[in-house]
């Protein structure tokens, strides 16, 4: 019996769809790497439409919602996936053609005994999508979950917000934290030793000073929290919640004695490999911070605390649909409990840095204003420990980033959101 011919792309775009469902069902989404797609055009044009699916997550919604009254069929495999990914290549990537779009999203329906009913309705309702998308409305508005809304305009302003939905749909830029200056490498100064690179179409793993360890990618927001403990040259520093190891690095390269704890084994042994790559030591410690308590106090403690992570939508779209207040509000219990364990940690007179990479005051701001009166006094961030950048240093000394602000230097571009407190043990 001869075999069944392959559809050209048809594989790919199963693969695609795949890892969409995953993160519809609430799983975050994880690039595909050689790993996963060996071929390089292919694994771009996967992640191109998978991103591009979420980044557009709300007016794909929205549309969906008028144009099948119903509802998504039940027990209908991959057709919501394969329906939003078409809908993004339509809609939002024309560089593709409408073609192919409408071309595998019918052949993927017929991949599958239960989804070959399929076919009609899946493409009718792209033929619909394709006569109203000059009708489609992006901004916003449609790009972010109601409640969130909500709170970032209290919090930030309508300005602030309609920035947020330009910097969702261009995504996050490459930033590396510096181990050392690097020969030929493209990127422009931001903010102390984080460089912004020029050009993306090159792997991380390709750029000059990979391979010898002289830099690793951390966002220009999230190296800042490890900056302001600003101690003397072997003091010794416990970082909490560790993993993958950005912060860990530059406590190292900042000439500290530093004991890194995480929970999880996978995640310590990734900071590990890390570490190696750059040439860098630290205790390594696999444990709950919850339950850790130190042979010896320390003299600083940094807590990235587990957080809803809203901050980070630039590259990972879907956290603002998959939170939600109770949500939150859970983090905020877990938040609290380890502030407390992570004051335990320290010396009287000893730095706390706490930092969350949410966009949530209940996670940043009202958590600093709760931590003072804990045994922990405020210890204001200055703008000069910014270079001199004051925009995000709040009143009150904390440091606020968010994806509405562009960064010093020349290239310009945004940030992630971040809230940063420093505390002084009494």
């Amino acid at each position: 019996m001869p075999k069944k011919k392959q559809v050209p792309g048809l594989a790919l775009r199963l693969i695609a769809a795949d890892r969409l469902a995953q993160v519809l069902k609430g799983a975050s989404f994880s690039p595909f790497f050689a790993s996963d797609v060996a071929d390089g055009r292919d694994r771009a044009l996967a992640n191109r439409l998978v991103t591009t699916a979420l980044r557009y997550h709300g007016p794909i919604s929205r549309l969906v919602g008028e144009l099948l009254q119903r509802g998504i069929p039940k027990k209908s495999g991959r057709f919501e996936a394969v329906l939003r990914l078409s809908l993004a290549q339509l809609l939002f990537l024309p560089d593709l053609g409408d073609h192919s779009a409408l071309f595998l999203a019918g052949e993927a329906m017929r991949a599958e005994q239960k989804t070959q009913h399929l076919i009609k309705l899946m493409n009718g309702v792209l033929r619909e999508a394709q006569r109203r998308r000059e009708t489609i409305v992006v901004g916003a508005d449609t790009l972010f979950p109601e409640h969130l809304l909500v709170q970032w305009r209290a919090a930030y302003g309508d300005d602030a917000v309609e920035a947020f939905g330009r910097a969702l749909l261009d995504g996050a830029p490459l930033d590396l934290t510096l181990k050392a200056p690097v020969a030929g490498l493209d990127a422009a100064p931001v903010l102390a030793d984080t460089v912004r690179i020029a050009d993306r179409d090159r792997a991380v793993d390709q750029l000059p000073g990979y391979a010898d360890g002289q830099f690793w990618v951390q966002d220009a927001a999230a190296a800042i929290p490890a900056r302001l403990i600003r101690l003397e040259p072997g003091a010794r520093v416990l970082d909490l919640c560790a993993a993958p190891g950005g912060k860990t690095a530059q406590l190292v390269k900042a000439g500290y004695a530093v004991t890194a704890l995480d929970r999880d084994p996978a995640r310590v042994e990734r900071l590990a490999q890390n570490l190696k790559r750059l040439d860098y030591a630290a205790e390594l410690v696999t444990a709950d911070a919850l339950d850790y308590t130190p042979p010896d106090l320390f003299d600083a403690v940094l807590l990235d605390a587990p957080c809803s992570a809203t901050g980070t939508f630039r590259r990972h779209p879907e956290v603002a649909w998959h939170r939600d207040p109770a949500d939150i509000a859970g983090r905020v219990a877990l938040q609290r409990k380890l502030i407390g364990r992570a004051a335990q940690c320290l010396k009287p007179g000893g730095i706390l840095v706490y930092c969350v990479c949410s966009l949530e005051r209940d996670e940043g701001e009202m958590q600093a204003e709760w931590a003072i009166g804990q045994g922990l006094d405020a210890m204001p961030v200055m703008p000069a420990e910014l270079d001199g950048w004051a925009a995000p240093v709040t009143h009150a000394g904390f440091v606020r980033t968010h994806p509405g602000q562009i960064v010093p230097g020349d290239k310009g571009g945004t940030l992630d959101g971040f809230f940063v407190a420093r505390f002084i043990r009494r």
